[in-house]
């Protein structure tokens, strides 16, 4: 049975729907009204507040830290500066992918490291031979994702911290209501963000504060249907949706790398040993055969297919994390794994992994379409990824 989150004493009395979902054996709000539209719209127009405590949270610390984190990430974590946050991936000794989240460099040889899924099994059985304490925190530390355009100026009117100069990527230290918090640029919408990490005891009155001052930026508590969305728009990568991890497949085709899910730039080969190294030089070498894309629908032929049992189209209102088959011709040669309609773009996008034949920017497929119970093909055309991706996201705020 799903556990409360350190927020569900407020998350529970604004959710209006009582639909709630388990995320890591906790209660998480799937939406807070009974459509998800104003939130997405705090998300991209206004502030957005999410509970995102159940993210699995680790601190890594001892004269060995930055060695082990060395050793288990694909990045070069000695270009990280202190103050600096990173996205990476982790991988097995094959290559493959095992989970990817967020360090952030607190000290010379302090990280906080958050992910997915739970890892510490994995730390530890790296940290053999390593002078480092690996401390589970996820329930000392709570978070929150305060997201949208006006959050910044939403955090500045409430926050004790320089906010004002904080880059994007970057951690900085001050206060909420008198509790110590830290505060990252960071974000799962793709847009202008903060991360907010709470001692857990003290986690109300860092809620209190920002609804609050909240109310003159239109900030909305805002649920996982939304968040859903906006993540699919930013070309964020949800695991055991759009990947599966290395520990959890059951066939070999449900394991991927880092050069088939986009992360080139996170694997840095030229770094000493790390686990997966060798693995990834070859794979490097010999090339992957599929690639992760961006698919835009075409809408009319969508519309066509609708009309053609008269139906007027529906638009999916709730992304889909159903897979699909993607086909070229007669042959299928990919699946599309996340799809949604984007309120913004007004279009309906999707995240894929597709043979790399096909995976050029420009490249028409076909992805199948369910009307009235019938499967049917509509035209997708692979995109840039992100789908969407402001100035503002990386931006320093005025």
């Amino acid at each position: 049975m799903p556990i409360r989150t350190a927020f569900h004493e407020r998350t529970f009395g604004l959710c209006q729907s009582l639909s709630f979902r388990e995320w890591s054996g906790y209660y998480t709000v799937s939406v807070y009204e009974t459509h998800h539209e104003h939130e997405y719209n705090a998300i991209r127009n206004a502030s957005a507040l999410i509970d995102i405590t159940p993210l699995f949270k680790y601190m890594i610390t001892g004269k060995d830290a930055t060695r082990f984190v060395d050793r288990v990430i694909t990045r070069d974590i000695n270009k990280v500066s202190i103050g600096q946050v990173i996205y990476c991936c982790w991988c097995d000794q094959d290559g493959m992918v095992i989970d990817d989240g967020t360090i952030t460099r607190l000290g010379e040889n302090t990280y906080r490291w958050t992910a997915a899924d739970p890892s510490l099994r994995w730390f530890q059985q790296n940290a053999i031979s390593l002078n480092v304490q690996i401390e589970d925190i996820s329930e000392k530390i709570s978070a929150l994702a305060l997201q949208g355009p006006t959050s910044a100026a939403l955090l500045k009117s409430v926050a004790e911290a320089d906010v004002e100069n904080l880059k994007y990527f970057r951690v900085t230290h001050g206060r909420i209501n008198g509790i110590e918090v830290d505060i990252s640029r960071t974000g799962y919408t793709g847009d202008l963000g903060y991360e907010i990490w709470i001692p857990w005891e003290h986690s109300l009155r860092v809620w209190d504060a920002l609804v609050t001052a909240g109310v003159p930026f239109d900030l909305h508590a805002v649920g996982m249907l939304a968040l859903d969305v906006a993540r699919i728009e930013a070309g964020l990568l949800l695991i055991e949706v759009d990947y599966f991890s290395s520990k959890k497949a059951l066939i070999k085709s449900q394991k991927y790398s880092p050069f088939e899910l986009g992360f080139e730039r996170m694997v840095h080969l030229n770094k000493p040993a790390f686990v997966g190294r060798d693995a990834l030089l070859q794979r490097q070498s010999a090339g992957t055969k599929r690639k992760l894309v961006g698919l835009e629908f075409d809408w009319n032929q969508v519309e066509k297919l609708y009309d053609n049992v008269g139906l007027p189209p529906q638009v999916p209102s709730i992304a889909s994390r159903v897979p699909v088959p993607v086909y070229r011709g007669k042959a299928q040669i990919g699946k599309a794994t996340s799809t949604a309609w984007s309120p913004l773009l007004k279009k309906m996008i999707a995240l894929a992994s597709v043979d790399t034949a096909h995976s050029a920017i420009g490249t028409e497929l076909q992805a199948e379409v369910t009307v009235e119970a019938t499967r049917y093909r509509a035209g997708v055309k692979v995109v840039k990824l992100p789908f969407y991706n402001p100035a503002r996201k990386t931006a320093v705020p005025v």
